[in-house]
């Protein structure tokens, strides 16, 4: 996948639909008029239909908290819109728009059916993605987790990690971090479990490491599907999720077992006998020749011994 760097100069243009064209701006004074009043239009301050306004982008939140929706869209009652949201045209379909930022709130108005206080600009598909990164940077109530799922959409994109850094105003360390983390946690599962707003940077990197344990992952991604995740707060998923992948698999615990010792009547160890998941492993010495002579009346040994085990499951059925 060839990455995309927004920030150079020196590339040519790209060919194909991830980029608006832009027509070539009239010169003069039309052209300084117009950029004039352009400029003016895209401070200004519209009231468009809520209906008009598609989503576009990258995803920015993971699910919607009940009790937050409700407190905004009691303070839109109250107040009304304070505070703008950001659009652009929409790319193939006159006269409608498409989201950059302020999801939240285009969402709490269109469900109480109020026109939306918008700002709209011209801005490619490139133009977008550094717009609604750099107003996420601003937000305070965006978790680590979301920071994260946003750079790991970006890289799959095609976006650098030099334009992902600049999209959230962060270095490359923790472009690093991020993207670790929101390539680990696919972004159906981060669905799931939510933004985890008390859940930092630390304690999600400690989750990624886990994975390397075999089965770690599937264990503790399957908790999710499980009627108890679904009461649990977003925090608390997190580190249910956590718990599980720490936990030794049953086979791991299995195979932890340690050897148990066989020895003669005379209390001399002649060797020992682990247990496991899929059976038991007997390890003789053969200091003494024992192990050799073993070995050559191991049939008839385990096939009387199988018969004994049969009969007494035999009388332990009669009674």
């Amino acid at each position: 996948m060839v990455r995309k760097n927004v920030l150079s100069t020196a590339l040519p243009p790209t060919t194909g639909d991830t980029k608006r064209p832009k027509a070539p701006a009239p010169r003069g004074a039309v052209g300084a008029l117009q950029s004039s009043l352009s400029k003016l239009q895209e401070n200004a301050v519209q009231e468009i239909d809520a209906t008009q306004i598609d989503d576009a982008g990258v995803e920015d939140r993971l699910g919607h908290d009940h009790a937050d929706h409700t407190a905004l869209m009691d303070s839109l009652k109250t107040y009304g819109q304070q505070v703008p949201v950001l659009l652009r045209p929409h790319a193939t379909k006159r006269g409608r728009f498409e989201i950059v930022y302020g999801r939240r709130r285009l969402r709490a108005l269109k469900e109480l059916g109020q026109p939306v206080k918008a700002m709209v600009r011209q801005l490619s598909d490139d133009e977008l993605i550094m717009a609604q990164g750099q107003e996420n940077t601003a937000r305070r109530d965006l978790s680590f987790v979301e920071k994260a799922s946003f750079a790991a959409q970006l890289e799959a994109e095609g976006y650098d990690r030099d334009t992902i850094a600049a999209a959230l105003s962060i270095d490359q360390p923790m472009v690093s971090r991020m993207l670790k983390v929101g390539q680990a946690v696919p972004l159906d599962v981060l669905r799931k479990i939510g933004p985890a707003p008390g859940i930092g940077r630390d304690r999600w990197l400690a989750l990624v490491k886990l994975f390397d344990a075999k089965g770690a992952r599937n264990r503790a991604f399957a908790f999710l599907d499980t009627p108890d995740a679904s009461t649990m707060t977003s925090d608390n998923r997190f580190e249910a999720i956590f718990a599980r992948a720490k936990a030794p698999s049953a086979k791991a615990t299995a195979d932890k077992q340690p050897p148990r010792a066989l020895r003669n009547s005379g209390g001399t160890v002649l060797g020992d006998i682990r247990p496991s998941r899929k059976g038991v492993t007997l390890n003789i010495s053969d200091k003494d020749g024992f192990a050799q002579w073993l070995d050559a009346q191991a049939d008839t040994l385990i096939a009387e011994l199988h018969d004994r085990w049969s009969a007494s499951r035999s009388e332990d059925e009669d009674q």
